[in-house]
């Protein structure tokens, strides 16, 4: 576990703001206590919106940062200092501020289907998860219920009503910050109440926004952990949190039928891993598959990872399931580039997405994004 320091008291009321007649919309704000939403935040008050910000409280289970006053243990996302600057931030806007928990929702739709994911051999991303069961439903319900007309969030990403009468769901400007493929779920009627008002700026120009705020946390650095395991191994919490008996060593196979050696737990291994498997061998060795019938971890060339054919599930499609297959672009995994690929619909919200040029360790539970340019289209999670 990690260990934070005695809550930082910063000093909000310096800021150099100036709100512009109330424009007779109510906006919630999902704080962070970080820079994005709270640039965010400032700037819709500049706007003349009323703001209200909103927190949510999420599960850490012991494997969350420690306070080291209370010995309480915290989500990397809303940890002492976060909220102290969240409702600080509100407090010097006059905005109201409500720290919403929603530890067991996001234990029940997150966490568990992470552990359970890993169980069955993926790789999952929990941020998909959220954002789909429990970020961008809890909080819309929360602003519906704050008689808001919409939410805004500090993910860098664009909604455009289109002259079709559709929301269209666009890249962040900032081509190192993008987050739309972490959206890729969002339906019409999300978007029509979501603002993402940090999306058409890069970061580097937020943090000046900061600084021309007055905020005393604009040079607050982020996050990149998954947020519910603190230490950032995913293995240690496997091994805290998995069934008994769920984690079982057995054979290291070559694909050409050879035991190399032995594994620790299937979980603890993903498709295209090269590092950590302990095999000296004539060439680079990765894990190209897992067998779980005979618990065998399969490695071999790089060669062997090339996939032409993959199919997806939980298919969301923003703009609606197209008739026939789309000649478009997808991202099959968070950081990678966009690649050519035929996506054809199938019945279930699943389709079939086929490769021109063969792709590299596409991964089961990785989420597979869809676009057209700058457009997010949708996307599914790998099968």
């Amino acid at each position: 576990m990690t260990t934070i320091p005695v809550c930082e008291i910063r000093d909000w009321t310096q800021l150099n703001i100036k709100p512009a007649p109330r424009n007779g919309k109510r906006v919630v704000v999902a704080m962070s206590g970080g820079v994005d939403s709270s640039v965010a935040a400032l700037m819709l008050h500049e706007q003349g919106y009323e703001v209200v910000g909103v927190m949510l409280r999420l599960w850490a289970g012991e494997q969350g940062v420690v306070d080291e006053r209370t010995g309480f243990v915290h989500n990397r996302c809303c940890t002492p200092d976060a909220v102290e600057d969240a409702r600080a931030l509100c407090d010097a806007i006059g905005a109201p501020f409500f720290l919403k928990n929603l530890e067991e929702p996001f234990r029940e739709a997150v966490v568990e289907p992470f552990i359970d994911a890993y169980l069955h051999g993926k790789t999952p991303n929990p941020c998909l998860h959220c954002n789909r069961t429990v970020r961008f439903t809890h909080l819309l319900n929360i602003a519906r219920g704050l008689g808001a007309d919409y939410l805004a969030t500090g993910h860098y990403a664009r909604v455009v009503k289109g002259d079709d009468g559709l929301y269209h769901l666009y890249k962040g400007v900032d081509a190192n910050k993008d987050q739309s493929y972490v959206l890729y779920s969002l339906t019409q009627e999300k978007l029509a109440h979501l603002m993402f008002p940090v999306g058409h700026l890069t970061k580097p120009q937020v943090r000046e926004l900061a600084r021309q705020y007055g905020m005393p946390l604009a040079e607050k650095p982020e996050s990149q952990e998954i947020c519910f395991i603190a230490t950032g191994d995913y293995r240690q919490f496997l091994r805290r949190h998995a069934p008994p008996g769920a984690l079982k060593p057995g054979p290291i196979v070559h694909v050409d039928g050879r035991e190399l050696g032995r594994h620790e737990g299937l979980p603890f291994y993903t498709l295209g891993q090269r590092r950590g498997l302990g095999i000296p061998w004539h060439e680079p060795l990765y894990v190209v598959a897992k067998d779980h019938a005979r618990n065998a971890l399969i490695v071999g060339p790089r060669d062997a990872l090339r996939t032409e054919t993959v199919e997806i599930e939980q298919v969301n499609w923003i703009l609606g399931e197209p008739d026939g297959a789309l000649d478009i672009e997808v991202r099959i995994r968070y950081k990678a580039p966009e690649v050519p690929a035929i996506v054809e619909p199938l019945p279930g919200a699943r389709a079939r997405v086929t490769f021109p040029i063969p792709q590299q360790a596409v991964t089961p539970g990785q989420g597979l994004v869809f676009y057209d340019g700058d457009e997010c289209l949708g996307g599914g999670l790998i099968v």
